[in-house]
Parts: structure tokens; sequence; C-alpha cells
């Protein structure tokens, strides 16, 4: 797969109110959280980049996210990266990252920045 600016991919995925529980124990805390908990989110835009783009053998070097909005559990959510910058001189792929709720409104956005060997034929 050929990489260039402005490619995108997404997924969207629906966290159910019992995985707090989940969440909860695996974490340690000794309370539910009400809302979606941010790293499962961050989550979303990992399973991006390391499946889809720029995919298999991408090394996660940098995330940034403004959480800007809490995630409601039982709601839709739809995760996108987008390449914003190739540098192939350095194997470089610097990528939007925005989390939307159902309704459209910003979860989170920020950046990624990732190593991927052959940026011009990956």
């Amino acid at each position: 797969m050929t990489l260039d600016v402005g490619q995108s991919a997404e997924v969207s995925r629906r966290f159910p109110a019992s995985d707090a529980a989940v969440f909860a124990g695996l974490a340690g805390l000794d309370h539910l959280p009400e809302a979606v908990p941010q790293p499962l989110i961050g989550g979303l835009f990992s399973y991006l980049l390391g499946v889809r783009l720029p995919g298999f053998g991408t090394n996660y070097l940098k995330q940034e996210m403004s959480f800007l909005s809490e995630a409601r559990f039982d709601e839709t959510l739809t995760a996108r990266v987008t390449i914003t910058r190739l540098r192939p001189e350095k194997h470089l792929v610097d990528l939007e990252t925005v989390c939307l709720g159902e309704d459209g409104r910003r979860i989170c956005e920020g950046r990624a920045l990732v190593y991927v060997e052959d940026v011009a034929a990956a």
C-alpha cells in the first residue's frame, strides 16, 4: 500500500456499560468510571495505526490527545487517523487523530507520530 497525505482510516466502536466494571477491575479502581475511560479511546487509535494505516510493522513513537468531551457508554464512537505529513528520509508519518461521538461532537483530537520502515512503499 502506498501512503499519501490526506489518506485516512476509521473504526467505530460501542463500549457497553458493562465495560466499566471490567475496566475498573483491570485498572485496580475502587469505583466504576462514569464515562468511557480515556485509555480505551486511545486504544482505538493504536488499533488503527497498527492494523489499518499505516498498518503492520508500524512503530508508535508519540501520541498527543486533548479530550474535549466525555464519551458516554453505549454510544457509538468513531476514531479516525489522517496522514498529515510524510517524511520518507526519516521513515516518519505524522497523523491527525480525532474521535467523534455518535452526535458528531469531538470527544478528543490530537496527533500521532509513527515510524514506518519503508514510508514510500508502506
